[in-house]
């Protein structure tokens, strides 16, 4: 196995990493969500059935139970566990940033005589993440061969051209997507409460009314659980990195050809990986607080 190809598959492990947690914090925000909204659901219920006797007992119970369940199940999706995942996918991200810009003889590995920058390169970015390593336990690298690149065409079509086409456009439309659908989901929530609201005023029954201040729980649920998990902010991001790649692409085309093209690949090839970087070091920031870096 090559140097290179080691470093290759560093970069899967840490990509796994990242990805796993990814999956564990969203089956976590959706548990929470529906453990909330069947609290909501079977108190109201309860209270509606407890003349009943066992049946109202036991939603009154099952309610209970599951809104003791929302902060032990949430814990997996706090904070921490965001910022790990953030950090997991940086290095991963880094080290594929690496990869690439070696593979394409560019920037400081421009006449290297061998992967010693490279791995050198790899260690100082993989020493960043020591604290994550048990993240990263019992997983495999997975098989793949090294990014078919061997020069700036490569580079475009391998590199920058599929970063657009397989991740951040189709990322975009699936942000969008969910977007639309959580504001369907408000608004049906919405005209649900309204409706009971409507029913029981002018009817006169109460039991209904109980169920205006579930509508609104639970459209209070949905938007907390989109607000978490970011839908409008990652759109966005996903839309304003392809957009700028793209006129990166459109400028290096119609730029004519200098005096010095191997200095022009190589700011070339920094600025496409300095926009991919940004959108990590982007969402790292708005985890954090902290204000997200302004690309030059």
């Amino acid at each position: 196995m090559s140097d290179i190809q080691q470093v290759w598959d560093r970069q899967s492990v840490w990509s796994q990493g990242a990805d796993r947690l990814n999956r564990l914090i969203g089956r976590t925000r959706l548990a929470s969500l529906l453990l909330g909204a069947a609290s909501a659901v079977m108190g109201a219920a309860a209270a509606q059935t407890m003349q009943l006797g066992l049946l109202g007992k036991l939603l009154a119970f099952g309610a209970a139970v599951a809104a003791a369940l929302v902060p032990l199940t949430a814990r997996s999706a706090g904070p921490d566990a965001t910022r790990d995942w953030t950090r997991l996918r940086s290095i991963a991200e880094a080290l594929k940033s690496e990869v690439y810009t070696y593979q394409a003889g560019a920037g400081r590995y421009r006449g290297a005589p061998g992967p010693g920058p490279l791995l050198d390169e790899a260690e100082r970015i993989e020493a960043d993440g020591t604290d994550l390593l048990p993240r990263l336990t019992g997983i495999e690298p997975g098989t793949r061969a090294l990014p078919a690149v061997s020069d700036i065409d490569s580079y475009v079509s391998e590199r920058v051209q599929w970063q657009l086409d397989g991740y951040y456009r189709p990322k975009a439309l699936l942000m969008g997507r969910s977007v639309r659908v959580v504001r369907r989901i408000e608004f049906a929530l919405g005209a649900a409460g309204a409706v009971f609201g409507a029913v029981a005023g002018a009817f006169q029954v109460g039991e209904i009314a109980a169920w205006v201040a579930v509508s609104a729980m639970l459209a209070t649920a949905v938007g907390t659980h989109a607000a978490a998990a970011k839908y409008e902010y990652r759109e966005l991001e996903y839309t304003r990195t392809a957009d700028q790649l793209t006129r990166l692409l459109a400028r290096r085309d119609r730029t004519a050809a200098s005096a010095d093209p191997a200095r022009d690949n190589d700011a070339f090839v920094a600025e496409c990986e300095l926009v991919i970087s940004a959108q990590n070091e982007a969402w790292m920031a708005r985890i954090s607080g902290a204000d997200a870096p302004v690309l030059p």
